[in-house]
């Protein structure tokens, strides 16, 4: 049976570190990065890309829409 796993896209230069895609990832994927976009703002980044399942939360709360998921199949 094939796996699911995902990966998460953020523009980081529109995000502005809300947090809110953090807190809805139940994976503890997501992180605010330590360095600042052009706009001063600690921006979302994938801390453990590796636990990442594609559900898609982090998109769905996004308030800016900064965040793009993908799913991709693994087969073992």
């Amino acid at each position: 049976m094939a796996k699911i796993k995902g990966a998460v896209v953020v523009n980081n230069e529109r995000c502005k570190g809300c947090d809110l895609c953090v807190v809805a990832c139940p994976t503890n994927v997501l992180a605010l990065n330590k360095e600042v976009n052009s706009r001063g703002y600690h921006y979302a980044f994938m801390q453990y890309p590796d636990e990442c399942i594609g559900c898609a939360n982090c998109g769905y709360v996004c308030p800016d829409a900064c965040i793009t998921v993908y799913k991709v199949k693994v087969e073992n």
